[in-house]
């Protein structure tokens, strides 16, 4: 069984994600840690559990998922893994950061690039990479079938969807990635966002107000 904790990190309240099973390896997924104090948080919960990280994944590149992408792949020698089609919105962060009015420590470059259908293996743990642009022009979720739950970003969140109306997003895209892809998995699905708490697939079907079956176009 893979077991999953969740940190709610950073001005933005972003979902960061440690995944590890019984052999302890671990991936570490958006790390939205923004203060030392939550780097901190991070480190203690990997070094209570005997863990040991071996993968570090973005399902996106907003800021507020990176933040903690240069205090995890330095402090565990882990080589960023993204898709590339969010190498724009990578180098685009600090920037925003910028804008926005926080500090954040440049993102290294990904060393290696997640293709839909990729397999992401650690331990005795098997990842699908799924593609679901929309809210950002190559976001990822991370399907655990074993487990039943998936990693889904900021793709889909508890009767919501991810903002569209940042650079690279599109409405009518994320709507299609939510349908064609994540609602055709099975009802019974945990669904771990990139903010706020989890849900599953079936109950965003009926409920959801933008893509469920009470939706109002």
């Amino acid at each position: 069984m893979t077991n999953v904790k969740k940190f709610v990190f950073s001005p933005f309240q972003e979902n960061t994600y440690v995944l590890y099973d019984d052999t302890k390896e671990c991936v570490i997924i958006d790390p939205g840690c923004y203060s030392d104090n939550e780097r901190k948080q991070l480190e203690t919960f990997i070094s209570d559990n005997d863990l040991k990280p071996v993968r570090l994944l973005n399902t996106h590149c907003h800021l507020d998922h990176v933040f903690g992408n240069k205090f995890v792949a330095e402090k565990y020698g882990l080589d960023l893994e993204c898709h590339e089609g969010e190498l724009i919105v990578l180098n685009y962060a600090a920037q925003a950061a910028k804008m926005y009015g926080v500090q954040m420590d440049p993102s290294p470059s990904p060393k290696h690039f997640i293709k839909e259908g990729d397999i992401i293996r650690f331990g005795n743990t098997e990842l699908e990479s799924i593609l679901t642009p929309g809210h950002s022009p190559a976001s990822l979720c991370f399907l655990c079938k074993a487990s039943n739950f998936i990693i889904a970003g900021d793709t889909l969140f508890r009767m919501s969807i991810g903002r569209t109306d940042l650079p690279g997003g599109d409405h009518e895209t994320l709507l299609k990635s939510i349908k064609e892809k994540l609602f055709q998995l099975n009802d019974d699905l945990v669904v771990f966002s990139g903010h706020m708490e989890e849900t599953t697939i079936g109950y965003e079907k009926i409920h959801n107000p933008f893509v469920g079956e009470r939706a109002v176009y």
